[in-house]
């Protein structure tokens, strides 16, 4: 094993829940205001997860006062204080792109029963 992969491995973090496109996750994030550090949660469905060691990373969509917010976040980043999951979305694709579009009742995502 090479030094970089060995780096890499070190730098990943093992404490972060499962989950794919559609789950709804609130996601804890450090906010630093001058000399001041607070949490600030980010709540919102997975509209995409992109694989790979340290530099996988995975979006988040939310409304805010009926505007459409997204959010790219590092999977391993220290600014990440923790992933709660929440809920899990019954969708057949592994980026949900199309709830861009969608509005009101249509972008709503059923909640899977099964886990």
């Amino acid at each position: 094993m090479n030094i970089v992969e060995q780096l890499e491995r070190d730098m990943m973090r093992m404490d972060l829940p499962a989950f794919s496109a559609g789950d709804t996750v609130k996601v804890h994030v450090k906010i630093k205001e001058g000399e001041k550090e607070r949490i600030q949660v980010f709540e919102g469905v997975v509209i995409s997860k992109r694989r790979g060691t340290t530099n996988a990373t995975f979006t988040i969509r939310k409304m805010s006062s009926g505007i459409g917010v997204e959010r790219v976040f590092p999977l391993h980043s220290p600014i990440i204080d923790r992933i709660e999951f929440v809920s899990k979305g019954a969708v057949r694709r592994a980026k949900i792109y199309y709830l861009r579009k969608l509005r009101g009742k249509a972008a709503r995502i059923k909640e899977d029963r099964l886990r």
